[in-house]
């Protein structure tokens, strides 16, 4: 009895912490979706990547900054050097001061990073209602369940419950801590007309800029897990070479021979 009485005390703390959690407004746990670039063997899906590229610089930029991330790097993405100093170039970039302490701007170069499209916090915080819109170079790394988070947060806008308090300005979104986000919902459909001739749906256009966040985030996957999958069959050869040394050496021992003989 006593036994069962001990469960019965730790579930209803168990549930205690999941109301108290839920009361602190917690998030709801990402969709889990199918991505390319997914397990030891995953790949961009560079087709996808380019089309949320397109989300991005005709959506995102507007006000959030890729300031880890460089123009040249969208070459792995199959881009001609030609476009992407056009790209560079429809952007200004401060690159240093003058001898009277003034900025110098620029057009920008593939060598620069993405600029910000404010020029302070402040600035930014006084053009989205008083949040400064996160930059998104390492969204997918920084977020748990990153890909799957950054979809759920793009596509999982709706009405809030009825018994949810909404403060002003504030849109519902159950994917994001405490529901209330800042953000008002930024893709619909037909928003960005695709140049590959995709619909662009807000599901497709959410999956299309993840991936190209993700590669954002981590434009070397790709390599490392090459390089990990030869690591591993280096090593496997290298344990069956051992294991056929380790055979020859001690076989005139196990035969009770002299092994100087």
């Amino acid at each position: 009895m006593k036994f069962v009485k001990n469960i019965a005390i730790a579930l209803t703390a168990v549930a205690g912490l999941a109301g108290t959690a839920m009361g602190a407004g917690a998030a709801k746990h990402p969709m889990q979706m199918e991505w390319s670039f997914n397990g030891p063997t995953g790949t961009y899906d560079r087709a996808a990547a380019q089309r949320g590229w397109q989300v991005y610089k005709d959506v995102c930029s507007a006000c959030h900054s890729l300031k880890y991330f460089r123009f040249r790097n969208l070459a792995d993405l199959g881009y001609e050097e030609d476009m992407i100093k056009a790209w560079a170039a429809e952007y200004t970039v401060v690159d240093g001061v003058d001898d009277a302490g003034d900025p110098k701007e620029r057009s920008g170069m593939p060598q620069d990073a993405f600029p910000s499209p404010f020029p302070n916090p402040q600035a930014a915080a006084a053009s989205n209602g008083g949040a400064v819109p996160p930059d998104l170079s390492l969204i997918t790394k920084a977020r748990h369940d990153g890909a799957n988070y950054v979809f759920s947060l793009l596509t999982g806008y709706e009405d809030a419950p009825a018994d949810h308090p909404m403060p002003a300005g504030k849109n519902y979104n159950p994917y994001f801590k405490g529901g209330n986000i800042s953000m008002a919902p930024p893709l619909s459909e037909g928003i960005v007309e695709y140049e590959d001739g995709t619909p662009a749906t807000t599901e497709q256009m959410a999956k299309d800029l993840t991936t190209f966040l993700m590669y954002v985030a981590e434009p070397k996957l790709e390599a490392r897990k090459h390089m990990g999958l030869n690591v591993l069959l280096y090593l496997g050869i290298l344990i069956i070479v051992l294991y056929l040394s380790m055979k020859k050496i001690w076989k005139p021992v196990k035969e009770g021979k002299n092994f100087y003989e």
